[in-house]
């Protein structure tokens, strides 16, 4: 999870603007190329269009600023369409997204911080109705059983850690930690999307909004990690934590399965879950101080695959080249991660701060390798 969040990526409840359900989407009236020029600086974010046609969207963002940025296609509500975070300076990325006719609003982070900087967009009428690949509603159908069993999953494993606080038992606590989370790194981008939910269970402390209180708003699995491993102790106020994780993990079960998700909303998932590894997990600020960062690396790796394994027949069938790449990264990527399984069979991996500089640039690397082609996927499926 990225230290400060606007809820994360383009799948879940951000459907409303999507592609409906009854697997038609509208077809841009957009020209091939036709894309929305977004200009990222530290003190604006500039867009070459106003207004364009709905249906298939491209935003082409350069950062021209000094800081690393973000860059959202917004609901006016703030609910997400499509994002693309850790923008560095001097780069460039596009993003594929699905959006019906109605206003929006793009937004850039400088800094990844705060609700940016905004430019009201609007997407008009007038595109051509077109029936969507039966294969690719199936794969949505899918991917939304798919992130129902994980939540389903994952409540009663946070019960289970949040017993164990309550009881006082700081080791059985830690030890089911990491395990409670899988389910949740495995789907971030369907469970971000609920913007109320992610900050009250995943944030960590520098993530807190400006004026917000460490001792009064902090909450989630960060907060009682922090209790753990950093202060070694267990009052009232962690157990008060422990019950409300599973209040909000419960309300968060409960919403997965009104999911809306469509198939650009799963390729960009599968893409920020590569980045939230590459902005948390590989740099060890995940999980500070139990360090289990492995493991939620191996759920964002999981999550990424399973999402892209639901796209591949029709990406295959347009873009074989991108798909034999992606195959060929996932393969390495995940070999590499279980070189630090300290058990083959559960999710127990070496702890991060015994993996050294050396070890971290492999996994980094590898992580790079795997996000540039992942981030064509979304092209890909709509070509």
């Amino acid at each position: 999870m990225r230290a400060v969040r606007l809820s994360v990526v383009t799948a879940a409840a951000t459907a409303a603007a999507l592609a409906a359900v009854t697997g038609c989407t509208q077809k841009s009236d957009a020209k091939n190329g036709d894309a929305i020029q977004v200009t990222a600086t530290d003190t604006a974010c500039k867009v070459s269009k106003k207004e364009f046609p709905a249906g298939h969207v491209q935003l082409d963002i350069e950062n021209k600023g000094s800081k690393v940025t973000e860059v959202y296609l917004l609901f006016p509500d703030d609910r997400i369409v499509s994002e693309r975070e850790n923008i560095g300076p001097g780069t460039k990325q596009k993003v594929t997204a699905e959006v019906k006719a109605g206003e929006y609003v793009i937004a850039c982070k400088p800094g990844m911080k705060g609700k940016g900087i905004r430019e009201a967009v609007k997407a008009t009428g007038g595109g051509k109705v077109a029936k969507r690949d039966p294969r690719l509603d199936k794969a949505v159908a899918a991917y939304r059983e798919y992130a129902q069993e994980q939540a389903d999953a994952t409540l009663p494993k946070a019960e289970t850690f949040a017993k164990a606080v309550k009881a006082g038992d700081i080791e059985a606590a830690k030890k089911v930690f990491a395990d409670s989370r899988l389910g949740w790194e495995r789907t971030e981008p369907v469970a971000e999307s609920f913007g109320d939910i992610d900050p009250k269970v995943d944030v960590r402390e520098d993530g807190l909004e400006d004026g917000q209180d460490p001792v009064k708003d902090w909450t989630g699995w960060h907060r009682l990690e922090k209790s753990l491993w950093q202060d070694k102790k267990i009052g009232d106020r962690e157990k008060q934590l422990a019950d409300q994780l599973v209040t909000d993990l419960t309300d968060w079960q409960k919403r997965v399965g009104k999911a809306e998700i469509t198939p650009t909303s799963m390729a960009n998932g599968a893409k920020e879950l590569l980045d939230e590894v590459a902005s948390g997990k590989v740099t060890g600020e995940e999980d500070r101080y139990s360090h289990t960062d492995l493991t939620d690396f191996k759920g964002n790796v999981e999550g990424a695959q399973k999402a892209y394994e639901l796209l591949k027949p029709v990406a295959a069938e347009n873009d074989a080249a991108l798909t034999a790449e992606l195959d060929k990264q996932f393969a390495a990527l995940s070999t590499l991660l279980d070189k630090y399984r300290t058990d083959k069979t559960s999710y127990v991996f070496t702890s991060y701060d015994k993996v050294g500089k050396a070890d971290r640039k492999e996994l980094q690397d590898a992580v790079n390798a795997l996000a540039e082609p992942l981030s064509k996927l979304a092209a890909a499926v709509v070509k």
